[in-house]
């Protein structure tokens, strides 16, 4: 089972010329500034495609219609969550991060509380942010693998190396713009797509809402109050706020991104008309998903995993020519995920880390050291989606890696913001305990992700501001 001729070229054609789009910034990058930032000049609407492509990846295109295969559309509840967090991150957190000129989001813990703590954010982004990025790089490895029927360790291998190749030269200018070209291609493929499955459906779109909606597949909301469901109304609307706020206010893949803005209010304007893209986003993915169902209705494990459902149908019905465009969407949204990535750890690694001590180092040497630092993570990265190959469905493997450090973020970053009281040790204690709890919450209750950033939100600003306020008379005394 894989991709005919007609369909291989389109791939081909696709992968050669999205990397030769980005190779065409390398030329602009002179200083850490035009690496990073991009000179800080792109215009909102580019940002806000380029937040939507960041945060859709692979895992997005693949397992939220396998999600939504095996249980309902109740996965938008999330999504509404996504759109309160981001009108919070605007209020709170943007003006914070546009006073002064900053390149990771960490400085901003440094400029409040010390270096200790920027060490503390900074390195914890750095872990979390690569363990779940290398699972959402092993889901490109599924879809590789079904097109191209290569095996696992290649398909990932394919993919990072062209990634690598732009980003390593173009820096950010590329990342951005090559998420503008790849968000219109993936959006636009998965159209095509439910096209094609709602004209292989009998009875077409009011045959898949009759069929669905028999079985309950239509159903969005969940009013129960549970903390043990994964997809309720109020896990949706409260966890995705406290999720959104935590990974668009404080990881530094979609701060990088804010700051590379013209100013505050182009970079509030993206931010928000990011989450109303991001809404009818998922709805198609989701939709998808349902149709998916009317069209196969069998059991999700005769696929192997959910997630093998979306590139199942294909390769197996979809038209030549037509397989081969929705792959490249799939490849689309995968690169530009990746590309973030790579720029963001490797920005928060040289600024965060290795030139905290180096400030007499010339411009040129620190833009070669970031490019070095670049193809390190390309590699972690590899190696990390080579040993991601179990696990459930992988959008939810990828969320939960991610929640699991978020609360502690957040909780720290609210202390510096909202409070004058908090101190250094004090903040550092909050986000042990918070991280702690998320781990322990993880691991030994059957509480689902959606909750664990609130979780540690409250443990870390809750436990940082108390032990702030009995350690502040001793340092003060010291």
């Amino acid at each position: 089972m894989a991709l005919d001729r007609v369909d291989l070229i389109i791939v081909a054609v696709y992968l050669v010329g999205i990397t030769a789009f980005g190779l065409q910034f390398r030329r602009r990058q002179r200083s850490l500034r035009d690496y990073f930032l991009a000179d800080r000049n792109i215009p909102w609407w580019a940002l806000a495609l380029s937040i939507v492509a960041a945060e859709t990846s692979t895992l997005t295109l693949i397992s939220i219609p396998g999600l939504a295969y095996d249980t309902d559309l109740t996965f938008l509840q999330v999504v509404l969550g996504y759109l309160v967090g981001r009108v919070i991150i605007s209020f709170v957190l943007l003006p914070q991060y546009f006073r002064g000129e900053l390149f990771t989001a960490y400085e901003l813990m440094e400029r409040r509380f010390g270096r200790r703590l920027r060490s503390f954010t900074a390195g914890l982004f750095l872990l979390t942010r690569a363990a779940a990025e290398g699972v959402r790089v092993y889901a490109v490895a599924i879809v590789v693998g079904i097109a191209l029927g290569t095996h696992d360790v290649a398909s990932i291998a394919i993919i990072t190396a062209l990634t690598l190749i732009y980003t390593f030269e173009g820096g950010m200018a590329a990342v951005i713009w090559t998420d503008v070209i790849q968000t219109f291609i993936y959006v636009g493929g998965t159209l095509v797509g439910l096209f094609v499955i709602l004209h292989a459906v009998p009875g077409g779109w009011d045959g898949i809402l009759a069929t669905a909606g028999a079985a309950g597949k239509l159903r969005i909301f969940d009013f129960t109050p549970s903390w043990h469901l994964k997809y309720t109304f109020w896990s949706g609307l409260i966890g995705g706020a406290f999720l959104t706020t935590a990974s668009h206010g404080t990881d530094q893949l979609i701060v990088q991104r804010l700051l590379a803005a013209r100013g505050e209010r182009q970079a509030k304007t993206a931010l928000l008309a990011s989450g109303v893209a991001i809404l009818a986003q998922f709805a198609l993915f989701l939709i998808v998903g349902v149709a998916l169902w009317a069209f196969y209705r069998v059991p999700s494990a005769q696929f192997g995993k959910p997630d093998n459902i979306f590139p199942t149908f294909i390769v197996t019905r979809m038209p030549h020519g037509v397989a081969g465009l929705l792959i490249a969407a799939i490849l689309a949204a995968a690169m530009s995920n990746l590309s973030a990535a790579l720029n963001s750890l490797s920005s928060s690694a040289v600024m965060d880390f290795y030139l905290r001590g180096r400030k007499e180092l010339p411009e040129r040497r620190r833009v070669l050291i970031s490019r070095t630092m670049t193809i390190a993570w390309a590699l972690v990265l590899f190696a990390l989606a080579v040993f991601s190959r179990r696990g459930g469905r992988v959008v939810e493997v990828g969320l939960t890696i991610a929640s699991v450090a978020y609360g502690a973020l957040l909780g720290a970053f609210l202390l510096g913001v909202l409070t004058r009281r908090a101190g250094e040790t004090g903040a550092v204690i909050g986000m042990v305990c918070g991280l702690g709890v998320e781990l322990y919450v993880w691991r030994f209750t059957t509480i689902p992700w959606t909750w664990y950033v609130l979780i540690g939100t409250v443990i870390t600003f809750g436990v940082g501001y108390a032990a702030s306020l009995i350690l502040r008379p001793r340092e003060a005394a010291a």
